[in-house]
């Protein structure tokens, strides 16, 4: 099993595919990397010989990738909570920041159902 930035990568995938585990490497990314290293990009992980993942860990010290990223993006989004911009505030709230509507959707972001009571009519 190949290791490379902390995450195992799966064994039956394809190089390109797989490298797409860690966080910071999309496909076209993964692509420049496996051209980088020299590695087919067809070629399954379990494939790939320790000279391979040798040059595959060496393209990928390169980029900010995994820890050093997720850290990068919460130091962002705690700036934008710090200044109090539409985004902060909406990050604050736990609400989309994206224009989406919060009437009907939105459910992931704002979390399970809180019902609210309504209210008791005044009796005559």
């Amino acid at each position: 099993m190949a290791r490379i930035a902390g995450v195992d990568l799966p064994k039956q995938k394809r190089g390109a595919i797989a490298l797409t585990y860690i966080f910071g490497i999309g496909r076209s990314r993964a692509k420049e990397i496996l051209a980088q290293a020299g590695v087919n990009e067809d070629t399954k992980v379990q494939d790939w010989d320790d000279a391979a993942i040798a040059g595959i860990r060496e393209a990928v010290s390169g980029f900010k990738i995994e820890g050093e990223l997720r850290s990068e993006v919460q130091l962002h989004i705690k700036r934008l909570m710090d200044i109090g911009c539409y985004r902060g505030i909406r990050h604050r709230s736990g609400l989309p920041l994206r224009g989406q509507r919060t009437k009907n959707n939105s459910r992931t972001r704002k979390g399970k159902r809180k019902t609210v009571a309504n209210k008791k009519k005044a009796t005559k």
